[in-house]
């Protein structure tokens, strides 16, 4: 058995089908299509910004289509001469109004993929207990539940998998799970530790998954999917502790904490922002047990599957450690940030765009450069003024945004569509070019762009630049107040930036040949070396 912790069984399909694949920058979706591929099956991704999936390993291997599911013309063309269909889209923390974009969604796929002719839909829904009307259950649940309906009435032949807390490096439920566990030696709890759950591996939710597609036409069904232990949430927190070498926690359960609080507590104390920790640990109020195991006659577990907890909890772990993380919760856009692309520049006609812009030579080589301007955020921070940054994100915080605390996906290497920190990947071009748009709470429009370049003299420079297009007379204010802080936190970051490099690499005039490891500074396949774990810059 593989240490991956998302690799299903290898088995292939007699005869490749054409899938689609909705949600391929979230979490399950960007880790379903390589094992689809795998398989044998041909895929095509729909994306509303296809630029996000570029970067990915299989890129290569996949057709990707702009489009978006409430978009029937968009769905419509997608689905052309598609056998099987993945649903893998919500709108989780969306806002008041999310359980109708997800009917309306639901519905436009469901009718687009009896009109093309798809031979089956597979969705992967949440577990809900029989025991609970669906109008009793959490919104979050409820419209799982609602969207499952939906595309079983389509008139296509439909699998529904239903899950519960899915155990995967990278997943919001198992980041909530760690964060608890590891941050909190002793903890408050609600009641909801209490509860029964039935937790799945995520290589076993892909292996269904990709098993789903060799269905046969007559099976239209829901199906639970769970691991083989029922276990509640203090059981897996402190199961969680023994498997990650930490001392045992002590958990005082407490009735009082609401769901509202409980998310408030969740979203200080882990980087799952409150709004997607709500409807989360409201789930979590209700016992969720696989009632059946029917999937298992269709797609049969191969020997030492489905993956208990622990052996699970040490899988995902293994990929931390070894930052081999392929897709996190935050691989999906921030809902309601901001996707505006970056305005044209300089004839751009919409509005005020204030710019502060630092330029600064460096004495290295431009691939030495490049490894500290691609590995900045995260556990390397940012290179000015901490405790500014660590106040902006507790700020963040407080207003229901992300913080920092998302961090990376990966120490040394950003992709296109990456969050990093209260930022997120917009363009990359390797060795030259890394665009961060802002998702943090604004009244305005933020990006924050670096750049290595060389003059005509053949002098390497770091050239930095931070926009920002306010809204109304509150983005006007907000940037003439922190204006004065610039030079401290931007002059800052480009003087500390320029000083890593120069530490972690001889200067660029003594550079006879190319560095040992063949990086190029423009090759996605090369991975260079990254200094940042070997220094710190002073503020």
């Amino acid at each position: 058995m593989s240490d991956d912790d998302t690799t299903p069984t290898g088995q292939r399909a007699d005869g490749g089908r054409t899938c689609l694949v909705t949600g391929a920058s979230g979490y399950i979706g960007g880790r379903l299509v390589p094992e689809l591929l795998d398989a044998g099956h041909r895929v095509r991704c729909l994306a509303r910004t296809p630029e996000k999936l570029r970067d990915h390993p299989w890129a290569g291997r996949a057709e990707v289509v702009q489009g978006d599911v409430t978009d029937p013309k968009s769905v419509a063309r997608a689905l052309s001469g598609v056998d099987v269909a993945y649903y893998l889209v919500h709108s989780l923390g969306t806002g008041r109004n999310f359980e109708e974009t997800d009917r309306r969604a639901a519905r436009v796929f469901g009718e687009q993929a009896r009109e093309a002719g798809v031979g089956r839909i597979v969705y992967l829904g949440g577990l809900t207990p029989d025991t609970v009307p669906e109008r009793e259950l959490s919104p979050h649940l409820r419209s799982r539940s609602e969207v499952g309906r939906i595309l079983l009435d389509s008139g296509v032949p439909t699998a529904v998998l239903r899950a519960a807390v899915i155990i995967g490096s990278g997943s919001a439920s198992f980041e909530m799970l760690r964060y608890l566990s590891e941050r909190l030696p002793v903890m408050v709890t609600p009641r909801w530790v209490h509860t029964r759950i039935q937790p799945i591996a995520v290589r076993d939710v892909l292996r269904l998954l990709v098993g789903c597609a060799e269905l046969p036409p007559d099976v239209s069904r829901t199906f639970d999917a769970g691991g083989p232990e029922v276990l509640t949430y203090l059981d897996m927190m402190r199961r969680y502790a023994a498997v990650a070498g930490l001392p045992r926690r002590l958990i005082l359960p407490v009735p009082v904490l609401t769901p509202g609080l409980s998310s408030h507590w969740v979203g200080l104390v882990t980087p799952v922002p409150t709004r997607i920790a709500r409807p989360l640990t409201e789930s979590l109020r209700y016992e969720v047990v696989c009632g059946e195991n029917d999937i298992a006659r269709y797609v049969p577990a191969p020997p030492g599957s489905p993956l208990g907890f622990d052996r699970a909890v040490a899988l995902a772990l293994h990929r931390i450690r070894e930052a081999e993380v392929t897709t996190r919760w935050s691989s999906a856009a921030v809902p309601g940030a901001p996707s505006d692309p970056l305005p044209t520049d300089p004839d751009w006609a919409g509005g005020s765009l204030y710019t502060d812009v630092r330029e600064r030579a460096a004495e290295v080589a431009p691939e030495a450069l490049w490894d500290v301007v691609e590995g900045i955020g995260g556990e390397n921070g940012w290179y000015s003024f901490p405790l500014a940054w660590a106040v902006r994100g507790w700020l963040d915080r407080l207003v229901g945004g992300v913080g920092l605390r998302r961090g990376r996906r990966d120490a040394h290497r950003l992709r296109v569509g990456d969050s990093l920190d209260f930022w997120r990947v917009e363009e990359i071009e390797r060795g030259r070019l890394l665009r961060l748009r802002a998702e943090m709470r604004l009244p305005g429009l933020a990006w924050l762009e670096m750049r290595v370049d060389e003059d005509g003299a053949g002098r390497v420079r770091y050239r930095q630049r931070a926009l920002f297009h306010p809204h109304g007379l509150l983005g006007q204010l907000y940037w003439w107040s922190v204006s004065p802080f610039h030079a401290v936190v931007f002059g800052g970051m480009a003087r500390n930036i320029v000083r890593a490099a120069e530490r972690a690499a001889p200067p660029a005039s003594e550079l006879s040949a190319p560095p040992a490891s063949g990086y190029d500074g423009t090759r996605p396949d090369a991975a260079p070396p990254h200094p940042g774990g070997r220094f710190r810059p002073k503020p």
